[in-house]
């Protein structure tokens, strides 16, 4: 890839969005989005990859893939503000991943990559399938701030990301990604390494197992916009054609789902209503559960789309699971949970939308 001039595209919400790419000394790409034209010259250099030697192994009693990639195991921990490697890079200042002066939202491939678009079939052990560990890893770094999160972004930046988050799922899907997951881990408690305000995006060459039955239900019929009417005690807060709500099957005790009384496949498919109400209940969940708690609280968001874009009547989904079930108790994954797969939930779905909705 080159560097070059700026592109634009508009947004469901009407507005037009810049995106300019840009190619690392080390061939990663890094893709600046933002309102207003990117501009400005590069640093000379820029942090180098730790390299693509993952590989897929197959577990043949569980039916799923899994991922290993023992070079993440050095990868960067908790560094100081001043060595921020998600921060622009400032003339004189310490080198970072986004290494231009001014950004609005920056996309980059993940240095400590688990996938990788150039990955090759690694021989295994005796007996184990292997699997080529293709695809890509992403960082969205979705503010040039050190501190922040989605309940305090304004809806403008929130907006912004959800117009990168569509465009990297057409790249994506267009490079051949079997499932494509936009995620955010938020938090100490869920083994956050970077306290800069981000998310990750993962492209599949596979359908993970969860998701494939998600897709198998919803082709059998399963309508979860059909049914949200009838749930009116779960849901914590509506804007527009969406609610966020706590799933009667919540298996964590504060699971939040964001999806539309009107389905769609992703959030691509928004029109103009949609994705100005998802950028905003983006925020208000992250809010709710800071009022709740009374503190950052940790939480795992993942946006659950169609595979590969496209997937009989799919429902598009954005699940929140906070790791918090007191201000000072953690939802800890116990040992019958991880053996057997089989939750045991201590707060009733029911109890947790009510005090979600009386949070702010």
């Amino acid at each position: 890839m080159t560097n070059s001039s700026a592109q634009a595209f508009t947004s469901p919400s009407g507005r037009t969005v810049f995106r300019r790419k840009h190619a690392k000394a080390d061939g990663r790409r890094l893709i600046l989005f933002g309102y207003s034209e990117p501009t400005g010259a590069p640093a000379p250099e820029s942090l180098e990859g730790a390299g693509a030697g993952a590989e897929l192994r197959w577990h043949p009693l569980l039916g799923e893939w899994s991922i290993y990639a023992a070079h993440r195991q050095n990868r960067t921990f908790m560094p100081s503000a001043a060595e921020d490697p998600l921060a622009p890079t400032r003339p004189g200042g310490p080198l970072t991943e986004v290494e231009f002066a001014n950004f609005e939202v920056a996309v980059f491939q993940n240095r400590f990559a688990g996938l990788h678009p150039e990955a090759d079939l690694k021989e295994g052990p005796h007996g184990v399938r292997m699997g080529v560990a293709s695809g890509d890893c992403e960082v969205v770094v979705f503010s040039p701030d050190s501190d922040g999160n989605l309940g305090t972004l304004d809806q403008d930046r929130r907006q912004l990301l959800v117009s990168v988050w569509a465009d990297r799922y057409d790249h994506l899907h267009d490079a051949g990604a079997r499932f494509v997951m936009p995620f955010e881990s938020r938090g100490r408690e869920v083994g956050v390494t970077l306290p800069h305000p981000h998310g990750q995006i993962y492209a599949f060459p596979f359908v993970p197992e969860t998701q494939a039955r998600a897709a198998k239900a919803f082709a059998d019929g399963f309508d979860l916009a059909a049914l949200l009417p009838s749930w009116d005690d779960y849901i914590i807060e509506r804007a527009g054609p969406l609610c966020a709500f706590v799933p009667p099957f919540a298996r964590y005790p504060y699971e939040v789902w964001i999806a539309g009384r009107q389905a769609v496949q992703g959030p691509w498919a928004f029109d103009r209503e949609g994705f100005e109400a998802y950028a905003y209940l983006l925020g208000a969940v992250t809010r709710r559960y800071d009022a709740l708690f009374g503190r950052e609280a940790p939480t795992m968001m993942s946006l659950q789309a169609a595979p590969g874009g496209q997937a009989s009547n799919f429902q598009f989904t954005t699940q929140f699971y906070c790791l918090l079930r007191a201000p000072d108790r953690l939802k800890y994954f116990a040992t019958v949970e991880h053996a057997s797969r089989v939750f045991t939930v201590d707060v009733m779905p029911e109890a947790a939308a009510k005090v979600l909705r009386e949070a702010i």
